[in-house]
């Protein structure tokens, strides 16, 4: 089983440029709202069309055009047999749950072929006895469990998912992914998961690629990309909560200029660096002065059950002018967060008495194991 995709679509202002393969495995296409991660599945699916490029699944072409020229291949969505499953699945409001799910079945099927299909996949989903009920008589997570069956009973040569625990609950939410992780163990083909949270991404996908303005920024195992991140926007979906501009000093030192700060890196700085990072649950609280120790001030404290989160500002810092300037210019929310490095505490490793507060002067140290620095 096999994905080749190489298209390229634009509009005004988005310039969707995607190019990348699959394999046996389930591929996570993660990226913020509008960065073009729906839209490659729309085009692989037949729903969108590309202006050019190529697309072949399990050898069989489904697209095919040279820029300025007519299509030599362009498969209907029928003829492509794909399955894709979206936010509010989409189900047939007229039609009964067992209708639904025969919807998906491919033409030509006895009678009995076909009850046998719908019984198969309502068992599986956890539906029988709900055969003759309609798509508003069902919770969220039912909805998508008919959703779900009716992508297998089409027995598509790939599967293709959009975000589909966007519109449920945490509670409701948990449950199904069961369903899903026992559904993609089943499926023997290529899986495209689309979605924005990179832990849901973490938990089904065996490999992650990170779409920014319809471009793929990198591509990898899951462990590698949000372990050993190589751009901002992997950085960034990747959970990390403190990101800021980078200038290379020297092999072994980067200067951070919102900050105000030089740090030390046990890494070789790469020449052309433009951005660091670092996790807020990776800084630490230090005893005295040393390699990569600042003094801070905890300048705004908030809990959630289990975590303070701390906002901290450098007490020691060599802002340029410019810098400032720049700064001034931008709002006040704006202005507050590039100037503050967030510092994640754990509530229940911590006394209480020596949890930070507002107000506190602290000395804390940015790990030279735990920076992250790109160039993209």
């Amino acid at each position: 089983m096999s994905l080749e995709v190489d298209i390229e679509k634009k509009f005004r202002g988005f310039h969707l440029n995607q190019q990348f393969s699959a394999g046996d495995e389930t591929l996570g296409l993660l990226g913020a709202s509008g960065c073009g991660k729906s839209l490659t599945m729309r085009s692989i699916a037949g729903i969108e069309k590309p202006d050019a490029g190529k697309i072949i699944v399990n050898d069989t072409v489904f697209f095919d055009k040279a820029p300025g020229k007519k299509a030599k291949v362009d498969l209907s969505p029928q003829q492509r047999k794909t399955a894709l499953l979206f936010q509010n699945y989409m189900l047939f409001p007229n039609l009964t749950i067992e209708q639904n799910v025969a919807a998906g079945l491919p033409k030509g099927v006895t009678a009995a072929e076909r009850a046998e299909a719908i019984r198969e996949q309502m068992q599986r989903f956890g539906l029988l006895g709900m055969e003759k009920r309609y798509p508003v008589q069902l919770s969220g997570g039912q909805q998508q469990r008919v959703a779900l069956a009716r992508m297998l009973a089409a027995r598509p040569g790939i599967l293709m998912l959009d975000e589909p625990f966007s519109a449920l609950d945490s509670h409701l939410k948990s449950s199904l992914e069961q369903n899903l992780i026992g559904l993609f163990e089943q499926f023997k083909g290529t899986i495209l998961y689309v979605s924005h949270d990179i832990d849901e991404a973490f938990r089904f996908c065996d490999r992650i690629a990170v779409v920014e303005a319809g471009h793929i920024m990198e591509i990898g195992p899951k462990e590698n990309v949000v372990n050993d991140p190589r751009s901002l926007a992997a950085i960034k979906l990747s959970g990390c909560k403190n990101t800021t501009p980078a200038e290379y000093v020297d092999d072994a030192h980067v200067h951070l200029p919102d900050w105000g700060i030089t740090l030390a890196s046990t890494k070789p700085v790469p020449r052309d660096v433009r951005w660091f990072g670092v996790r807020a649950f990776f800084l630490k609280r230090a005893s005295s002065l040393g390699e990569n120790v600042f003094r801070m001030r905890a300048d705004r404290v908030s809990d959630s059950r289990f975590e303070r989160s701390v906002m901290l500002s450098f007490l020691d810092h060599d802002h340029n002018e410019q810098i400032e300037r720049d700064i001034v210019e931008e709002d006040e929310s704006m202005k507050f967060l590039k100037l503050h490095l967030q510092w994640k505490v754990d509530k229940l490793a911590v006394a209480a008495s020596e949890l930070p507060k507002e107000g506190d002067e602290l000395l804390i140290e940015i790990p030279t194991e735990s920076m992250y620095l790109v160039s993209r």
